[in-house]
């Protein structure tokens, strides 16, 4: 008895031992496991459930490693997701980014347009024909996408704050509609004067659904932003996972399939870029106390 307790005891500080030793090795617990975790908000692929399942298939049988999207419907979801290691790669939004970015490393930034950017939309229904701006909407009812969003709600906050106002109470009323494609639904429907959008979310519905787009009316656009990343999480993703995901996804302009899944999506392809493209949202994180050094 004696010495099967030893024995027993024996191979459980051997198997802890062993654990300890994995989860000391970054990517070590994705090495063992066999599906590679990909976090998506609907930010990006809102009711594009086919395309992302090509998307899916893609990149699996180009990586040899079974990838699962996992779709939450808001960035804080999404975020915590990464924070229990729960995800290997997601895209976010540049604000979750910075907030993140002492567990998340840079990927790759999608091209827009031709350029690693987008910018923030200010939309009034298009019966609105005087609203030019953040001024004109002083009292008014408006709506928001996210908390975590950069041009569905950090950029409208700075610019009404730029013009030495407090946007806490700004607007008589507001209220978040957990996605910029609502935020367009909300403002076409009257329920809101106004809203904050991204760009490529109003610029690909109105591709796709310019029924919708049509009754509404961009009153205002921000300046540049570095566009939403794609990133890997530093606890489960190794190096060698790492190079490969980006140089796949710096691959699909030139890849027949990988040019219609891009097409989908409405961007050109995806591209390293530093950091430091991220800055003016820090700036603007800053402002509200919203930003930390690491």
């Amino acid at each position: 008895m004696t010495m099967l307790r030893w024995r027993t005891r024996r191979g459980f500080i051997r198997g802890a031992a062993a654990l300890t030793a994995m989860a000391a090795i970054p990517g070590a617990l994705a090495a063992e496991r066999r599906d590679i975790r990909f976090g998506v908000t609907p930010a990006f692929l809102h009711d594009q459930h086919l395309l992302l399942e090509r998307w899916r298939v893609y990149l699996t049988k180009r990586l040899g490693r079974k990838v699962v999207f996992v779709q939450r419907d808001s960035y804080q979801e999404t975020m915590n997701l990464l924070r229990l290691n729960q995800l290997d790669f997601a895209w976010i939004c540049d604000y979750p980014y910075l907030t993140l970015r002492h567990i998340v490393r840079l990927m790759a930034v999608p091209l827009y347009q031709g350029r690693p950017t987008y910018r923030s939309y200010l939309i009034v229904g298009s019966a609105d024909g005087t609203t030019r701006g953040y001024p004109d909407l002083r009292g008014k009812i408006f709506a928001y996408a996210d908390p975590y969003s950069n041009t569905g709600y950090l950029s409208p906050r700075f610019e009404i704050r730029r013009q030495g106002d407090d946007p806490a109470h700004y607007f008589r009323k507001t209220f978040f509609t957990w996605s910029h494609r609502k935020v367009i639904e909300a403002v076409a429907a009257g329920l809101a004067n106004g809203g904050a959008v991204d760009s490529y979310v109003w610029d690909t519905l109105n591709k796709v659904e310019p029924e919708l787009t049509a009754k509404t009316r961009i009153a205002w656009r921000s300046p540049e932003y570095g566009a939403p990343p794609l990133v890997a999480s530093d606890a489960t993703v190794s190096e060698s996972d790492f190079t490969k995901m980006q140089a796949l996804l710096m691959d699909m302009a030139d890849d027949p399939e990988g040019r219609k899944i891009l097409d989908g999506l409405n961007i050109g392809g995806f591209s390293v870029q530093n950091p430091a493209i991220y800055d003016s949202v820090a700036q603007m994180m800053r402002a509200f106390g919203e930003y930390s050094p690491r």
